[in-house]
């Protein structure tokens, strides 16, 4: 083994990852390889005892799943110290336990790590039981590359698309999570482009928007006459999405019936039409999308534990807009831009309004306010009283007490307002617009310097 913060070449070292979830091991093949790292695979205890016992196969590392069916994760582990054989091993689990914690590091685990994993976590936790230095973050894909409608101003957002850039190229299922309008399907989207099934099905479900009596139909599809109303056979969602993506939006609305059927899915492929007895398999990759936090309605009873474990192997969490103010005003700018080909502009004051406001509908919310506020402008610049009242309820309230303070604020609204309205009808004519007003060009000039500095142009 190298002596700690030694940069040896990850390629000189060899590692088998063994886990019964297919989708689980290749997303570590995936990402261990693409770190530089050789990668041996097991599907089970037993047969990563059998790799480990080849005289010709050197393997410096293992990192093993917990719940596997024959030998448990500890129980290989306890087998593989029994022959003497030295080598780290990581044991990772979508069950933690402090039990199966404490007997892991007494029978010489090296780390004992929860999933999702979080491959930050597991990268230092590989290069620690090795001795060696880690690099930073971990590698990104040579050909990662946000698209230009993504704006990613905010390192929060940036984190999340690097991860979800690392794991796309697997097969391992993702669960995106965040609050409303926060930009789940967008996420969703690149990591089906990013993957290598980009040239296959992308399929959208929104499990809130079918009726609960219509879904187990809308992705398992059924037979002619399965129910009344079924007057042919119609194709699922799944079927549709095989060698594709599916994204199954809004997944703790589907009911417990449904979620049975669902985690046969997951752990297999097969399925059955309503109204036929006829195994089907879907070679789908499944991505789920909440607003809801779902590991508490698994301990309220609402969802499964064991659904949740398996579409859980990677979660992504979308921070809200709130948390990402560096990018309230690119996107402010990027909507208005692709609303009004470029002409409108932002006033100082609607700048600050749109930074300070909470955003409860997030990116979904800015975006519909810029839609309202560019019809205002007209396609000029934006300002406060083009904003939805709920926006501007803040520079309302402060208008109201500057008012009260001084009733000559008021007068100053009615001047300002009377004055960029008529240079607006005017094209921006200055001379006209001072003829219209009654008011000498000079006059007019000083006005509107003095409405650039307070943000209204």
């Amino acid at each position: 083994m190298a002596q700690i913060g030694t940069a040896l070449p990850f390629n000189q070292y060899q590692i088998l990852v063994v886990d019964d979830d297919a989708g689980q091991r290749n997303l570590l093949e995936l990402f261990l390889k693409s770190q530089g790292f050789r990668i041996q695979t097991a599907s089970s205890g037993e047969q990563a005892l059998k790799r480990l016992y080849q005289e010709d196969l050197t393997i410096q590392m293992m990192i093993s799943d917990v719940r596997m069916p024959g030998l448990s994760g500890l129980e290989t582990l306890q087998e593989i110290r029994k022959t003497g054989l030295s080598l780290p091993i990581l044991l990772v689990t979508a069950y933690p336990d402090i039990r199966d914690a404490v007997k892991a590091m007494r029978v010489g685990a090296v780390n004992y790590l929860e999933k999702p994993i979080d491959l930050d976590e597991l990268l230092a936790s590989v290069c620690q039981a090795l001795g060696i230095q880690k690099q930073g973050k971990p590698a990104l894909p040579e050909d990662f590359q946000l698209p230009e409608h993504v704006i990613a101003e905010s390192p929060l957002i940036q984190e999340v698309y690097r991860e979800a850039a690392l794991v796309a190229s697997s097969e391992c299922r993702i669960l995106i999570t965040g609050e409303s309008g926060v930009g789940k399907e967008i996420l969703a989207d690149l990591i089906h482009n990013w993957s290598s099934r980009s040239n296959h099905s992308f399929i959208k479900v929104n499990c809130a928007a079918i009726p609960e009596t219509l879904l187990e139909s809308e992705l398992f599809g059924h037979e002619k006459g399965a129910f009344s109303g079924a007057s042919q056979m119609r194709t699922g969602r799944f079927e549709e999405a095989h060698g594709g993506t599916i994204l199954l939006d809004e997944i703790a609305e589907m009911s417990p019936a449904l979620q049975a059927k669902l985690l046969r899915v997951t752990q297999d492929g097969a399925f059955q039409r309503l109204g036929s007895n006829m195994e089907r398999y879907s070679d789908a990759r499944i991505l789920t999308a909440t607003n809801r936090d779902l590991e508490r309605e698994v301990k309220e009873g609402k969802f499964r534990e064991d659904l949740f474990f398996r579409l859980n192997v990677i979660e992504l969490n979308i921070p809200s807009l709130r948390e990402r103010r560096e990018d309230i005003i690119p996107l402010a700018t990027y909507f208005a831009d692709q609303l009004t080909s470029g002409r409108s502009r932002l006033s100082q004051s609607v700048i600050r309004l749109l930074v300070e406001y909470t955003w409860p509908g997030n990116v979904r919310e800015l975006c519909n306010a810029m839609e309202r506020a560019t019809l205002m402008a007209r396609g000029e610049l934006i300002i406060p009283e083009h904003l939805p009242k709920r926006i501007r309820a803040q520079y309302d309230a402060g208008s109201k007490k500057a008012v009260e303070a001084n009733p000559a604020n008021r007068l100053e609204d009615v001047e300002r307002e009377t004055i960029l309205k008529a240079l607006r009808n005017n094209n921006d004519n200055r001379s006209e617009t001072a003829r219209q007003l009654g008011i000498s060009r000079r006059a007019l000039t000083y006005k509107l310097r003095k409405y650039r500095e307070e943000g209204y142009l």
